[in-house]
């Protein structure tokens, strides 16, 4: 039986949040995402099934070592200097009270892995976008701030559209700020990009390498219904298609049509190679590049993380499965990635 006091939180939250949907009315309520083992075994038979995937994943898998060992060379060590790690005092001391640590030779065994993180999190985004881009035709935009394309970060010319896109490395990287200025830009530079390509198509999207709509902070969405309403307030464009409940708008402006799409994760990645199998691509080179085969597996090892252990479980994976491009060790890492992409994995 609820108490009263939880029944009065519950109701608060449910005002709260239709207070919120009405101040964003038409903000999408996406679903979960599940993604089911057995499909992604499908797909990884699909892509050892095929030379094309194959090339592609070795392409990438060689691009990314090569990256990779070059970034991790220029990290840290333990012999760098105390200033070099930008260690943040009132992080340090939360932690040092989180662990119970008494000595500054606890704490200092977390400075580096920790610093590692940070630096990884800052480079794999655009590691990712320079590695994988051209393998799929695209062409990388480099960042010049300032500049008519300092919003892309990627760019294909298909015929008669221009597709275009700006990368986020993550679901919750964007702010309310950023949202505007990219709504912005897309207005202002849309018909001087397709000038420049001869085009009177174009279609945005707006990125992210992994993650799920509903995992996302829904500033995303906020770009589209901020086009919306500044070209309403400019009158400068129809808006053909509306963002009522979409991820999508479509205007025109005179002769010219852009689409801009908000992507996800597995839904980015497909559209970037205009198929199904790219996630597969990308997280398979990735493996390769990055975990070395082992005879040992998770088995019955208590992890910490709860659900951990169902995550990377190989008990559905039949024992006659194989492929050529990873070994059955580094299945459990194939979910563990793949989790990163759903709401669910199953």
């Amino acid at each position: 039986m609820t108490s009263p006091r939880l029944a009065e939180g519950l109701r608060r939250c449910n005002v709260l949040e239709d207070l919120k949907m009405a101040r964003h009315a038409g903000l999408p309520r996406p679903s979960a995402l599940h993604l089911r083992k057995q499909n992604l075994l499908e797909q990884l038979m699909a892509v050892d099934n095929s030379s094309e995937s194959k090339r592609r994943v070795l392409a990438m898998e060689n691009d990314f070592r090569s990256r990779i060992s070059t970034h991790v060379n220029s990290l840290p060590t333990v012999q760098a200097e105390f200033s070099k790690f930008n260690t943040n005092p009132f992080v340090l001391m939360f932690h040092c009270f989180n662990k119970g640590y008494r000595c500054i030779r606890e704490i200092e065994q977390d400075i580096l892995p920790a610093k590692v993180f940070m630096s990884m999190e800052t480079s794999s985004g655009r590691m990712v976008e320079t590695v994988a881009l051209p393998v799929y035709d695209w062409n990388v935009v480099p960042s010049e701030m300032h500049s008519t394309e300092s919003v892309l970060d990627g760019k294909q010319l298909l015929e008669d559209e221009l597709r275009l896109a700006t990368l986020k490395s993550g679901p919750r990287c964007l702010n309310d700020e950023m949202s505007k200025d990219i709504a912005d830009d897309i207005i202002s530079n849309c018909r001087g990009w397709a000038e420049s390509a001869a085009v009177e198509r174009i279609d945005f999207t707006y990125g992210v390498l992994y993650g799920t709509k509903k995992r996302s902070n829904k500033k995303d969405w906020h770009i589209l219904r901020n086009i919306r309403e500044k070209l309403e307030r400019l009158g400068s464009g129809t808006i053909v298609v509306d963002t009522s409940n979409r991820w999508q708008c479509v205007f025109t402006m005179d002769s010219l049509q852009v689409t801009v799409t908000v992507r996800i994760g597995i839904e980015l990645w497909n559209h970037i190679a205009n198929h199904d199998l790219a996630f597969m691509e990308i997280c398979t080179a990735l493996i390769r590049a990055c975990v070395t085969p082992s005879d040992a597996q998770a088995g019955d090892h208590q992890f910490s993380i709860v659900d951990l252990h169902d995550i990377v479980s190989l008990q559905t994976v039949p024992s006659d499965f194989n492929v050529s491009i990873l070994q059955r060790s580094q299945l459990e890492w194939l979910f563990f990635f793949a989790s990163h992409f759903c709401d669910e994995i199953e």
